[in-house]
């Protein structure tokens, strides 16, 4: 029997049952669903896996029903999902900008160079939490974090203990790097690049759909961008893709799409937003939509900005100030600059996002906020940072090594790998990072 995850009902229900406690829904009603679900024998949302045993399947029917009663009940917090809602509970949205001349072509490579580094720095480790990445990277003389993760020198105990994402392990560790793996932190952006190129700037979210049933294969989704796709196959139409029994929709997806709409928009934030918002819109709402709003914004800055202050600034001027992401960031950024030790910065993120899903926006954008404070231009202390706080370990490291990749014009040589990225998108397998910067300099033009 296939257990294809993500998407069947009696795993989602747990997964809702947490969000509507996040986004304060946990009334009487949400409660009364809950006990209903758990005199059942349904489950709590896994910590980490994305389906539960076969013998669930049993609670379908029920799970299906309490799906659509939860999403009946409207969350009370002021998190606006639409455009002009949003701009509305942002007071410091940034002016759109009449252009900021020619942008130096290292940034655009820089980005790719980063984006690529931390992606591939965070896949061997990543699901393995906090205390075990560091094990494993003190057992082998990497700790600090300031190259690639290896197995080489690795005691079993340690190994045992902590195994290495299997998927990913097989091409990501130093002793078997060649060239760059595929991964949807890299495929997002491909997408992104080939949506411009076919579309131009008035794309629309329905044609990020299209793109996505045409090019992306329905595998290589997950999470709120694997229930969208069912979505779209039961023919539901965009943006309630992003609502339909999809409990991940403020979950990362959305944030690590966002890159390219920041790059073709260099020195304009509230424009790159603006694109962010619309592809973000098909698979999530509220603080997943600003998750990609403020990766877009802070990309655009990087560009043309010269410290990561000045970057994590335009991020935050994107989401609105009375969201939980907006708190969240804002408090990670003023712990990691008056903090001198990130270890005690990552303790305080902790103790505030613990109870968050590991690959939830909130507590990795928070995360890549304070690694890119705290860093100060350190492209390796940059990335260290966003993988070893233990979260979204290769999302983490590819939105600060795309951000801190821009800022310094490039990476150092350590963090270069053969110039041929992997991918199962139509045209791309094999594109070197050199050609996407280029592609990606060409669509800044209007």
């Amino acid at each position: 029997m296939i257990r294809l995850t993500w998407v069947q009902p009696e795993d989602l229900v747990g997964h809702e049952l947490r969000q509507a406690t996040e986004d304060g829904r946990d009334g009487r009603d949400v409660r009364s669903i809950a006990a209903r679900w758990h005199a059942a024998g349904g489950h709590d949302a896994p910590p980490r896996a994305g389906a539960s045993e076969p013998g669930a399947a049993r609670l379908r029917g029920l799970a299906e029903e309490l799906l659509d009663e939860l999403a009946a009940v409207p969350s009370p917090l002021p998190e606006p999902s639409d455009l002009p809602g949003i701009i509305a509970a942002c007071p410091a949205w940034p002016e759109k900008s009449t252009g900021v001349g020619a942008v130096d072509p290292a940034r655009v490579l820089g980005a790719w160079l980063g984006r690529a580094a931390g992606c591939v720095l965070g896949k061997p480790v990543e699901k393995i939490p906090r205390q075990g990445i560091r094990e494993i990277a003190e057992a082998t003389g990497n700790w600090p974090i300031r190259g690639w993760f290896t197995a080489k020198g690795l005691p079993d105990d340690v190994a045992r203990r902590w195994p290495w994402n299997r998927r990913s392990a097989v091409n990501s560790l130093a002793e078997n790097i060649d060239g760059i793996p595929e991964d949807d932190d890299l495929n997002y952006p491909l997408l992104a690049l080939s949506l411009l190129e076919r579309h131009g700037r008035g794309f629309t979210t329905e044609d990020v759909a299209r793109l996505w049933l045409d090019e992306l294969p329905a595998g290589r989704t997950f999470t709120a961008e694997r229930v969208a796709y069912r979505n779209l196959l039961d023919g539901v139409e965009p943006p309630a893709t992003a609502t339909y029994r999809n409990p991940f929709r403020e979950w990362i997806g959305a944030l690590i799409r966002a890159d390219v709409y920041g790059w073709v928009n260099p020195g304009d934030p509230a424009t790159a937003a603006g694109y962010a918002w619309r592809d973000a819109r098909l698979t999530h709402t509220a603080n997943g939509i600003y998750g990609a709003m403020f990766a877009a914004a802070m990309c655009a800055a990087s560009m043309v900005a010269t410290s990561a202050e000045e970057v994590v600034r335009a991020g935050l001027s994107v989401v609105p100030e009375g969201s939980r992401l907006h708190e969240a960031v804002r408090l990670a950024a003023e712990d990691a600059a008056g903090e001198d030790d990130f270890e005690r910065v990552v303790d305080r993120l902790h103790e505030r996002h613990g109870h968050l899903h590991w690959v939830h926006t909130i507590n990795n954008a928070a995360l890549v906020a304070a690694t890119l404070i705290h860093g100060k231009g350190d492209f390796t202390a940059t990335l260290a940072g966003a993988v070893a706080g233990g979260w979204d370990t290769d999302s983490a490291g590819a939105t600060a090594g795309a951000v801190a990749g821009a800022l310094a014009g490039g990476v150092p040589e350590r963090w270069r790998m053969r110039d041929s990225l992997a991918s199962s998108l139509t045209g791309f397998d094999g594109v070197g990072l050199a050609e996407l910067a280029a592609r990606t300099q060409e669509m800044m033009k209007p």
